[in-house]
């Protein structure tokens, strides 16, 4: 399976964080050895969606329920892929702001009403009162990292491998410091720029995290993007830096420094996604 050229934002929750079937399933599942490894879970997600939508893309099938999962000496954390949903999701942000015609060659109406009556269905009525608030454990984006999702992590939580067929690049953090780190943020970005976009993209980060148990752990994956850089530019990269240094200049008011560690920033990202474009 070719690499997916994408990066990761996970949340993993502490099963507590679950009601009692889903602690009884997550349990079963991580004793059965079923757990999938970040490195290979994006080509599994990809495959399981294509099978299961099939010819035709004129239903909406039930998914593999499966997961990420961390494993400590203190507890057990699960990062669900919450596929179904995903898809469901994805089929109808695919039709906005598309003329009916081109939106319904690309997503017939019949996925497309049922994509409609899952979403509805997770987002409110019965399942919300059995269940919780729910909430869609990943995030991702293509040819690149957005920005706000450096903001909430430090370097010193860094973990890099470069074994030949491992290679991987990722930050985990307690939700807490995340947490933390986007008010801060925030109270930097609203007193210096305003309600700017950077300004809504952290704050919808920042909304993001507080779905979550207090104890759950945040990662970002640079997932198949470690494909596209060398092992000397994956060690090099001091993104989550260039970010704080960002902030700390403004926060001192010093846009110069605020302004040159942003263009480095945009400036690396850029080239990444540009390979998009190559032949």
């Amino acid at each position: 399976m070719p690499s997916l050229f994408a990066s990761y934002l996970r949340v993993y929750e502490p099963l507590t964080a679950f009601d009692r079937d889903r602690q009884s399933y997550w349990r079963r599942y991580v004793e059965q050895g079923r757990a999938v490894a970040p490195v290979e879970g994006p080509g599994r997600q990809r495959t399981a969606v294509i099978e299961a939508l099939g010819a035709g893309w004129t239903r909406l099938p039930d998914l593999p329920d499966e997961a990420y999962v961390l494993e400590t000496d203190e507890t057990l954390l699960v990062c669900p892929w919450n596929l179904r949903i995903r898809v469901a999701e994805a089929a109808l942000s695919a039709r906005d702001g598309v003329p009916p015609v081109l939106a319904d060659a690309f997503v017939p109406p019949v996925l497309a009403g049922q994509a409609r009556a899952v979403v509805d269905d997770w987002r409110s009525g019965a399942r919300v009162l059995e269940h919780g608030v729910p909430r869609v454990h990943e995030q991702i984006a293509t040819w690149g990292v957005p920005l706000r999702w450096f903001v909430l992590f430090d370097a010193e939580e860094r973990q890099h491998v470069t074994a030949p067929q491992r290679r991987s690049l990722r930050f985990q953090a307690e939700i807490s410091k995340a947490r933390r780190r986007s008010s801060r943020a925030l109270s930097v970005l609203r007193k210096s720029v305003g309600e700017a976009p950077i300004t809504e993209a952290v704050e919808e980060a920042a909304r993001w995290l507080e779905e979550f148990h207090p104890r759950s752990v945040v990662e970002l994956d640079y997932g198949g993007l470690v494909d596209l850089l060398s092992d000397e530019t994956l060690a090099e990269d001091d993104s989550p830096e260039l970010v704080a240094s960002g902030l700390a200049g403004l926060s001192r008011g010093e846009a110069e420094e605020a302004s040159s560690a942003y263009d480095k920033l945009v400036a690396r990202w850029r080239a990444v996604q540009l390979l998009e474009r190559c032949n």
